[in-house]
């Protein structure tokens, strides 16, 4: 399995349900990265998509505590272990942990590939990744170099799980 995230100075990823920046650049990357994938997330994410509507061109699987919460064109489980025997049917190369902050921990310990956008900024933030510079299992193993959108400077990395 494999989780995409765009994380500031901070480790930090969203504000109030929003992303802390929209760079268009990570945008394509998440779009290439996930299109005809398995995105896996919480219901708040995909609350926060355009009319809170599954992402198209991919298989949408929404984890929440609601057990009465059903969305249009998504799978919606109501335990991880459910949700793992549903994603059994995929390539694991396909699956993506996309958040919020709860999914990600949830599912860190299950993941051998991040993909992050590190942004060299400090947003006003309410939700965190965890920071994979801070745990000995996890080191980037490819780099992008740094990048601009306009004055603000960032990079892809990948982090993979040491064996």
């Amino acid at each position: 399995m494999q989780a995409i995230v765009a994380v500031d100075n901070n480790w930090a990823i969203g504000y109030k349900n929003k992303l802390l920046v929209s760079i268009p650049a990570d945008m394509k990357l998440f779009r290439n990265e996930t299109t005809g994938k398995v995105i896996v997330m919480g219901r708040k994410t995909l609350e926060s998509f355009p009319g809170a509507k599954p992402l198209p061109n991919r298989t949408n699987v929404v984890l929440t505590n609601n057990k009465s919460y059903k969305v249009n064109g998504a799978e919606v489980f109501n335990d991880k272990e459910s949700l793992l025997e549903y994603l059994k049917q995929f390539d694991t190369n396909d699956v993506f942990i996309i958040g919020g902050e709860s999914i990600y921990k949830l599912f860190l310990s299950d993941v051998d590939t991040i993909h992050v956008t590190k942004i060299n900024y400090s947003y006003e933030a309410d939700t965190y990744f965890p920071n994979l510079d801070k745990l000995s299992e996890w080191k980037i193993t490819a780099s992008s170099g740094e990048k601009t959108y306009f004055d603000l400077e960032y990079e892809f990395l990948q982090y993979s799980r040491v064996k």
